[in-house]
């Protein structure tokens, strides 16, 4: 598969994500009547659900990443080589800003509107670690194990990780960067941005510690990977 059909398959795939946590929120809300707890149900509904589609059919194309979290663990297992990891992360930025701009647009708000949803302090930030530990996790172990399972496995990890986490599970670095330009329900604020990522990679990297321990195929990790990658 070319590298370039893999992008393009990024692109489409967190876009959608994006586009869908923001538009699901907005809907949630204005059909709610100001109950969060219906309005955070749809969200995570919705979210669960596109995620089950785009890793099931964009999962054979570019592996479904949509994060650069996943997108750097692959890195670890020397799957991509670093100009592949680069290319991976750059577009899925990309990707999350347009699907935030798609869904503003299909419920006819500006474009861009800088977040002030408040996120910050450390039940935020520990959630945002867990929600990240638990994603990466689940994604290794069941690309291992269970690996048809993949699209119901993440998106039933992601739909619990809505309730359980005070954040309401975030766990993605391009996901958090672009909901820094919503004012919706799924918004955040940009000055909250930076602590959130730092929590995500400590949990992805101690999600990578809990792998190599776990996994019955950790000793042949790297001697298994790509010659290209290395």
């Amino acid at each position: 598969m070319s590298l370039s059909k893999k992008l393009f398959s990024e692109f489409i795939g967190t876009a959608s994500l994006l586009a869908t946590v923001v538009g699901s929120g907005i809907m949630g809300v204005a059909l709610s009547r100001g109950n969060d707890g219906i309005a955070l149900l749809a969200n995570a509904a919705a979210t669960a659900g596109i995620l089950y589609v785009l890793i099931a059919l964009l999962g054979p194309i570019s592996g479904a990443h949509f994060n650069p979290l996943v997108t750097l663990a692959m890195r670890w297992r020397r799957e991509l080589d670093t100009r592949e990891t680069l290319a991976y992360i750059a577009v899925q930025i990309v990707a999350a800003i347009a699907g935030v701009m798609l869904a503003h647009a299909m419920f006819a708000l500006p474009l861009i509107e800088p977040g002030t949803h408040v996120r910050t302090g450390v039940a935020q930030w520990l959630s945002e670690a867990v929600a990240s530990f638990g994603l990466l996790l689940t994604i290794l172990l069941a690309r291992e194990h269970r690996p048809a399972s993949v699209p119901a496995l993440v998106a039933s990890y992601i739909f619990a990780a809505y309730w359980f986490t005070a954040s309401t599970s975030f766990a993605n670095p391009a996901v958090t960067l672009a909901r820094a330009l919503t004012q919706t329900f799924a918004g955040i604020r940009p000055g909250d941005v930076a602590a959130f990522i730092a929590a995500q990679l400590l949990g992805a990297a101690i999600a990578l510690l809990a792998y190599s321990a776990l996994s019955s195929s950790s000793s042949s990790t790297f001697s298994s990977a790509r010659p290209e990658a290395r």
